[in-house]
């Protein structure tokens, strides 16, 4: 056994010695020199490099609904995050083409015409550093109506424990969370709003639309400018939740200090800046 352990030794270090001397090797033994380097791999075990990742997109569109999904390379990476995507994709693809269908069945029953659906989902990375990596969605649904609506949504991967995990599990509690960041958000979100109004925001019991509302209703997104810590909480706020439809989305970007990293748990607090 030991003469045999010794001969398959002896033959792989003339595989390598071989592999070595490629470099030296005529051009027109490219396939050979190819063919021994792939032997040698299997042979110790290595394995070649796997092609990087690629942003998914799809766009499709019928007589009943368009419809787009897209996400980007570093969710593409991650194999959980591949599946969770293609079943959210199927899911929500299947559904809006189900309604569709019936609301195409119920116009022509009407004797009014149907106006195709849309549906667009697409995720966009927010933040990708050595612990998290950070996604947000914009979702676009027209149903016929007069104009459609856009949603958003969060998820956060935690690259140390291989899992998918909550925005809110990050934090010591919501509550003193909500504490540390309502002030610079309500302060923010008016300076945006006194922008887009062309005026100062002046408060008023009768409009909901100067009232500084509840940031821990919106989405939460942590955010990365130079990859290396999460640096800022963006709350991003949909059409109507702080101002009329026209005025749109409202992303208000909070960034991390000393009182907002103390509502972050002590486990989690190295992947934030220091404030």
């Amino acid at each position: 056994m030991r003469r045999a352990g010794g001969a398959a030794a002896a033959a792989l270090a003339l595989i390598l010695a071989a592999c070595s001397q490629q470099q030296d090797a005529p051009a027109g033994n490219a396939a050979e020199n190819a063919a021994a380097s792939r032997f040698a791999e299997r042979m110790t075990g290595a394995q070649p490099p796997a092609p990087p990742a690629r942003p998914f997109k799809v766009e499709e569109k019928d007589a009943f609904l368009t419809f787009a999904f897209s996400y980007p390379a570093s969710a593409a990476a991650i194999p959980a995050l591949v599946d969770k995507f293609r079943r959210q994709m199927d899911s929500a693809k299947a559904d809006a083409l189900r309604m569709a269908k019936e609301d195409s069945a119920s116009a022509k029953s009407s004797g009014y015409p149907f106006r195709p659906h849309d549906l667009g989902i697409a995720w966009t990375t927010a933040a990708d550093t050595p612990r998290f990596l950070a996604l947000r969605s914009e979702n676009y649904a027209f149903t016929g109506g007069a104009h459609g609506m856009t949603g958003y949504d969060v998820l956060l991967w935690d690259k140390a424990r291989q899992r998918e995990t909550a925005v809110k599990a990050l934090m010591t509690s919501p509550q003193a969370f909500k504490a540390a960041i309502t002030t610079p958000f309500c302060a923010e979100l008016d300076r945006q709003r006194a922008e887009k109004r062309g005026a100062p925001v002046v408060r008023s019991g009768e409009d909901d639309f100067t009232a500084c509302i509840d940031p821990m209703e919106q989405t939460l997104v942590p955010t990365s400018k130079d990859g290396k810590l999460i640096d800022s909480i963006t709350v991003v706020v949909g059409p109507y939740s702080a101002g009329p439809y026209a005025e749109g989305t409202y992303e208000v970007a909070v960034p991390m200090d000393a009182a907002l990293r103390k509502t972050i748990k002590t486990e989690y607090q190295d992947a934030f800046v220091g404030g």
